[in-house]
């Protein structure tokens, strides 16, 4: 059990924001923890948080959800975050990025893929224009089928399938990503309108079908090589991604 004084060190900064959803689970955020992050060679300060979404047998408290953090085993499934920078509750505009994790791109560089650089490059963006979010989507690896499945669709695609064969061939969709606790965690960390960095228009539409205004929406295409051309020519002519600005960065 957890013993008072720690309960109430923790207590403020932990909040049920859903309860009962859907299926009758719970989302808690836990936060702001001030995270020194190194970005291009200076601190740069931003504001981390992170959600869960419980088992819908829980009782939707505090308390239950930190006496029962040792049982969860939280290490064996995955957990998203966000970092906010500026004053993102009250700044006019704010921009934000929905990034799906990719362990190959994120973590070694990969450059299978553009997703290191939209990574970087979106929090250089944010942090120029003065406020706004980076969410970092846990469940999102591979388009939503996971790292393993993920390994075995690049495999395939060495095979000279593309992203989106790979992936309909292991028996997943195209793409199985859901925004809707990420939209949960915006909501809660700002009501006023925001300008999404997205090449992808199922993001802008997840936002808006959710109730959420933008104010525009900012491309982001960019480090093309012979390594990821088939990647990023498939997220526009099957995945949706918009064309004339590929072509533009590719120019």
């Amino acid at each position: 059990m957890i013993n008072n004084e720690i309960m109430n060190r923790l207590g403020e900064r932990i909040k049920l924001i859903q309860e009962g959803g859907e299926d009758g689970s719970h989302l808690f955020l836990v936060g702001p923890i001030r995270l020194p992050v190194d970005l291009d060679g200076e601190t740069v300060f931003f504001n981390w948080y992170s959600w869960i979404r419980t088992d819908k047998k829980e009782t939707p408290t505090v308390e239950q959800l930190l006496n029962h953090l040792p049982a969860s085993k939280y290490a064996d499934q995955q957990q998203s975050s966000v970092l906010v920078y500026g004053d993102f509750q009250h700044a006019e505009d704010a921009m934000i990025r929905m990034h799906s994790i990719c362990h190959t791109g994120d973590i070694f560089g990969s450059k299978r893929c553009d997703c290191g650089f939209q990574l970087k490059q979106s929090m250089r963006m944010i942090k120029a224009n003065g406020t706004g979010a980076l969410f970092y989507l846990a469940n999102h690896e591979g388009r939503g089928i996971g790292l393993f499945s993920k390994a075995m669709a690049y495999l395939l695609q060495e095979d000279g399938m593309d992203t989106v064969d790979a992936n309909l061939a292991l028996g997943f969709q195209d793409d199985t990503r859901s925004y809707a606790d990420a939209i949960v965690v915006l909501k809660e960390l700002r009501g006023k309108p925001v300008s999404i960095i997205t090449n992808n228009p199922r993001k802008v539409e997840a936002l808006k079908k959710a109730g959420m205004d933008i104010n525009k929406r900012i491309p982001l295409w960019g480090e093309a090589s012979v390594h990821n051309e088939k990647y990023l020519s498939t997220k526009v002519n099957k995945s949706g991604h918009f064309r004339s600005e590929y072509q533009t960065a590719l120019q």
